[in-house]
């Protein structure tokens, strides 16, 4: 009886894992573990999600890579992420073979700079499949003040 639940516990066990390892996260996915890496300040987890190629679009402003966006605005969009709330309005997602778009609204509130502050966001993320992995290839941010 003790081998035969044994050998029970392991086959559910190899199962378990061939099952959980089959599901690669989705673009939506991808996506929000690039946001919770900021804020919790995961420097390797935040860059992880993002292709070396990356094109980063925000306030008329572009980094080219991911290397270009570690050396210049990843600190800064960690801190402001440690000191705000992002709160999802609106997601959708589109995927098209091994392409996704996910278009997002948020709201952000809390601190800039020891100021206050309180945005409504839009934002569009292109992601592409790459093995099992979804890697972010371009975002465009942008933000305006709540009235």
């Amino acid at each position: 009886m003790f081998k035969k639940s044994l050998a029970v516990i392991i086959l559910a066990t190899g199962l378990f894992g061939i099952h959980a390892s089959s599901f690669a996260a989705s673009p939506k996915e991808t996506l929000a573990a690039f946001h919770e890496a900021l804020v919790s300040g995961d420097k390797t987890k935040a860059l992880a999600q993002l292709s070396p190629e990356i094109a980063i679009y925000e306030s008329g402003y572009v980094e080219r890579s991911r290397d270009e966006y570690a050396s210049h605005h990843l600190g800064g969009d960690m801190q402001f992420a440690k000191s705000s709330t992002r709160k999802v309005l609106k997601q959708t997602e589109r995927i098209d073979g091994n392409t996704a778009v996910v278009w997002e609204e948020t709201e952000t509130t809390g601190t800039s700079r020891g100021q206050p502050v309180h945005v409504f966001g839009t934002g569009t993320a292109v992601l592409e499949k790459k093995g099992d992995d979804w890697l972010i290839v371009h975002v465009h941010w942008s933000s305006r003040k709540a009235k």
